[in-house]
């Protein structure tokens, strides 16, 4: 039996669509500003000098990287209430649990690129009167930030993707509309298809501009 393609539907809840994609990416810049921000401070720490922060940060970065993210927001969302006793938004949920793992994504992009200053230049700096903070800023990051750039537009590519599952807490984003328009006109097939195209599309330029970041740095050494 053919199947027969009805594209109708789609159309005539083009508003419902519009407005999981508008989740969809306020959930995502979200994650994505706290997840580089936090990402950052555990970076710091697991290069720090003293032992219990090192542990503490790499214990953290294993924790999350090492768990599904499906299962970190489900226990945001319904075990952290329990121990804290407070109760998060579905929204809040989803953010705090998608930005602490991204967090701990970035903080290893952020140590490698560190690391790879040599130590000459922080004994350097310190020599010149710097303190380690105005070393990082002023002569360490400015080198490694262009060589991370790939690297972090390929984790905000991973993040945008990742959001769908947020539809688990019942968030009103793009998979979620999704589902429940599927779930409503037992057409799945035409409704799906669109929220993979709307996906398709939104992420695409991101996957080109990766690309196009490595090239030119590859063309620079």
């Amino acid at each position: 039996m053919e199947y027969e393609w009805d594209f109708a539907i789609v159309l005539e809840n083009l508003p419902v669509l519009l407005r999981g994609i508008v989740v969809m990416l306020q959930l995502w810049l979200v994650s994505l500003a706290a997840g580089l921000a936090g990402g950052f401070l555990v970076s710091l720490a697991r290069t720090a000098a003293g032992r219990v922060p090192r542990a503490l940060s790499r214990a953290y970065v294993e924790v999350f990287r090492n768990t599904p993210a499906l299962v970190q927001l489900i226990w945001f969302y319904y075990a952290l209430p329990i121990l804290t006793g407070i109760q998060l938004s579905p929204f809040a949920a989803a953010a705090l649990g998608l930005s602490l793992n991204t967090s701990a994504y970035t903080a290893e992009i952020f140590r490698g690129g560190i690391q790879a200053v040599p130590r000459g230049q922080w004994e350097a700096a310190q020599a010149l009167g710097m303190t380690g903070a105005q070393s990082l800023r002023r002569i360490v990051l400015p080198q490694v930030l262009r060589l991370m750039l790939p690297a972090f537009t390929n984790r905000a590519i991973e993040l945008a993707k990742t959001t769908s599952l947020a539809s688990v807490l019942s968030v009103h984003e793009l998979m979620y509309q999704g589902r429940l328009l599927s779930s409503t006109y037992y057409r799945p097939m035409e409704i799906l298809t669109t929220v993979a195209l709307i996906y398709f599309v939104v992420i695409w330029p991101g996957s080109l501009l990766s690309a196009t970041l490595e090239r030119r740095l590859a063309r620079r050494g």
